[in-house]
C-alpha cells in the first residue's frame, strides 16, 4: 500500500497563496466498479483487481477468522490465504450464483474451518470464554455470519443429518470443491469419474443444503 500510494502524482499546486485560479469545473463521479467485474478482470490477470478487493473486504474476513480463530495473528494469515486463493482460483467463481462478496466470504469461513482444525488437532485452539461472546456481539454488522450457517442455521444434530442426506459423490465433490479448492476437471480426474458427474454432484448437494436451509427456517418460525 505505501508503495502504491507513493506512486500517486498530485496535481500542480499554485505557487503562491494570492494566484488567481480558474474556477473549478464540475467533474462526473465514475461509477464504482463492481465486485464482479474485479473478478473478471483478476482471471486475465489484472492485478489491481486483487488489491481492490482487498480493500474493500480483507476487514471482514479478517473478522471472520478473529472470531473463529480467537486469535488476531491467525485471522491476519486467514486474510493472507483466503486473498491468495481468490487471486490463484478466480476463475471458481460463478456470478450466476450469487455475488462475489458472497463467495469470497464463503472461501474465508471454509478455510478458517480448516484452520481451526488444524490449530485443534495440535491443541493450540482457545476455547470461547466470556470475553469471547462479548466481543462476538461486536461483530453483529458483518455482511455474513458465517457461524451461523452450520450449526447456528441447522442445530449441531440437524447438521449431522444433513450431511448424511448427500451421496457420498456429493460430499466428496463439496469437500474438495469448497474445502481443498479444486476445479471440477481436478476432482473428476481424482475421483475417477466424468466431468459431467461431478458438476451433478455439486449442484445436486447444494440443492439439498438450500433445501434443509429452507425446512429450517421454517421450524423457527
Amino acid at each position: 500500500m505505501d508503495a502504491y500510494l507513493s506512486s500517486v502524482r498530485l496535481p500542480a499546486l499554485p505557487t503562491s497563496a494570492t494566484e488567481p485560479q480558474a474556477p473549478a469545473r464540475p467533474t462526473a463521479q465514475p461509477e464504482p466498479v463492481s465486485d464482479e467485474l474485479l473478478m473478471s478482470r483478476l482471471r486475465v490477470g489484472e492485478q489491481e483487481a486483487i488489491a481492490e478487493l482487498f480493500r474493500r473486504h480483507s476487514s471482514c474476513v479478517y473478522h471472520i477468522g478473529k472470531r473463529m480463530l480467537r486469535d488476531s495473528g491467525e485471522a491476519d494469515d486467514l486474510v493472507q490465504e483466503v486473498f491468495l486463493y481468490v487471486y490463484r482460483r478466480s476463475k471458481l467463481f460463478d456470478a450466476s450464483k450469487g455475488p462475489a462478496r458472497s463467495w469470497i466470504f464463503q472461501v474465508a469461513y471454509t478455510q478458517a474451518l480448516l484452520k481451526r482444525r488444524k490449530l485443534k488437532s495440535i491443541g493450540l485452539y482457545r476455547p470461547a470464554s466470556a470475553d469471547d461472546g462479548r466481543s462476538a456481539e461486536s461483530l453483529g454488522d458483518l455482511h455474513a455470519n458465517y457461524d451461523d450457517t452450520v450449526e447456528g442455521l441447522f442445530g449441531r444434530n440437524a447438521w449431522k443429518r444433513v450431511v448424511h442426506d448427500l451421496t457420498k459423490g456429493q460430499r466428496e465433490t463439496l469437500r474438495l470443491h469448497f474445502f481443498e479448492g479444486y476445479t471440477f476437471a481436478e476432482i473428476a480426474e481424482k475421483l475417477g469419474q466424468s466431468y459431467a458427474n461431478i458438476r451433478n454432484h455439486h449442484y445436486r448437494g447444494l440443492e439439498k443444503l438450500r433445501e434443509h436451509l429452507v425446512e429450517s427456517a421454517r421450524n423457527r418460525r
